[in-house]
């Protein structure tokens, strides 16, 4: 088993209560701060799908506060783009157990 499994394994992702409760923007161009991304692409722009998709990964992956998915991710947009998001499994299936609309979608 690789590092990478183990940590994905141990990791604990954060989902919302309710996909309604993610009103980020839909548009534009948005700078994650460097708790959720500290590469050097952490300007997105959500016009380009592979930005905005890339952007949902990371911060899917990298939230430790409700907030920032709060911030950062939109219900609605994360559902059109959940089938074509590349995230860890466990991370995939946390959301899935919790928002049936989003298995649907894939």
């Amino acid at each position: 088993m690789s590092t990478r499994s183990r940590y994905a394994s141990r990791r604990v992702y954060l989902v919302p209560d309710d996909l309604s409760e993610l009103t980020g923007p839909v548009a534009g161009v948005v700078e994650l701060p460097t708790h959720l991304d500290w590469s050097e692409q952490h300007v997105y722009d959500l016009t380009d799908d592979s930005h905005l998709g890339l952007m949902y990964e990371r911060v899917i992956r990298e939230a430790v506060h409700h907030d920032d998915l709060r911030t950062y991710l939109n219900g609605r947009v994360l559902i059109r783009i959940w089938p074509r998001l590349y995230l860890p499994i466990q991370a995939r299936q946390a959301w899935e157990a919790r928002f049936p609309d989003l298995v649907r979608a894939a």
